[in-house]
């Protein structure tokens, strides 16, 4: 090591005993994208807070006043009820149902009886979990064989109907709005085998003079597989007219169908749906460090 401000020589040592020079070197760096993942995840973090928290950031405020959404619980599985849900069968009886008499539980499942069930509460948007089983070995063909149907509010029919290897009219099998849509793919499973519906229903509004005011929707998934996407709904569902309208209460119970076939039903609840709404306290602005902006064309 030199000493630039004494003369040259007198601090040298023997260049026997010169140590090799160590010039530091720069670490080497790697790419964020080849660091791993809790180190990459955390330097991303670091940019962002970094990026947004500047004084000179913009940032866009809607205006809205937001109450916390409510916890929910979810259950052991996807097909288990969450803690609000309002469970409709469990499997122990049919409590939960006009005309549940009728039908028979037998271990933990509820098999067709004599007529249509209806459940003693009524409901309006809400999300409906239900399974069901059609008999095996299969009787009948077409519309003959294992055929039952979930209706929403007790008029809009979600088919059931055993589906496997039986062909019928498309707008009539399982996972169909009767008479109005077939499915969008056939997620049947074989007869005996359990099938499920998650059902996200919106129920159609009117106005005080009996006009429709906004049409229902529903989206439906069969075995977890996407069968209805927000399908707008033209009416009722009956077999021997077109579909209509008619003004009837913002809610209504849910009915399982009696067909004439032994369809099995087990795991059924339902959780009834509020939209999220706010409060719009102020118009929607622009924030830049303490100075506010008017929106762009404004």
């Amino acid at each position: 090591m030199r000493f630039s401000s004494f003369p040259p020589n007198r601090f040298t040592r023997p260049s026997a005993q010169r140590q090799p020079s160590r010039t530091r070197r720069p670490a080497p760096t790697l790419p964020v994208s080849k660091l791993p993942v809790p180190v990459a995840l955390a330097f991303a973090m670091v940019a962002s807070a970094a990026c947004c928290s500047g004084s000179g950031a913009q940032e866009f405020l809607s205006g809205i006043r937001w109450e916390a959404p409510p916890i929910v619980t979810p259950g052991k599985s996807d097909s288990d009820p969450p803690s609000d849900a309002v469970v409709l069968f469990d499997g122990t009886d049919l409590s939960a149902w006009n005309g549940g008499e009728r039908w028979s539980v037998v271990d933990g499942v509820a098999v067709v009886g004599k007529g249509q069930i209806t459940t003693k509460e009524q409901f309006g948007d809400c999300q409906v979990h239900i399974e069901w089983s059609a008999p095996t070995p299969p009787r009948g063909s077409g519309q003959g064989r294992g055929n039952s149907g979930v209706f929403l509010m007790g008029i809009y029919e979600l088919q059931v109907l055993d589906s496997y290897e039986n062909e019928t009219y498309h707008d009539g099998q399982a996972g169909a709005i009767y008479k109005q849509t077939p499915p969008a793919v056939n997620a049947m499973r074989p007869p005996g085998q359990w099938n499920s519906y998650d059902i996200f229903w919106t129920a159609p509004r009117f106005e005080e003079d009996g006009s429709l005011a906004s049409p229902a929707y529903i989206t439906v998934l069969h075995n977890g597989v996407l069968i209805l996407n927000h399908f707008e709904l033209k009416g009722d569902t009956p077999f021997n007219r077109p579909p209509k309208y008619s003004k009837h209460a913002p809610v209504g119970p849910i009915s399982l169908q009696d067909h004439g076939d032994p369809i099995r039903f087990r795991n059924i609840w339902v959780r009834e749906f509020k939209p999220v709404v706010g409060v719009q306290e102020r118009e929607p602005f622009l924030r830049k460090g303490d100075q506010e902006l008017p929106l762009s064309g404004e």
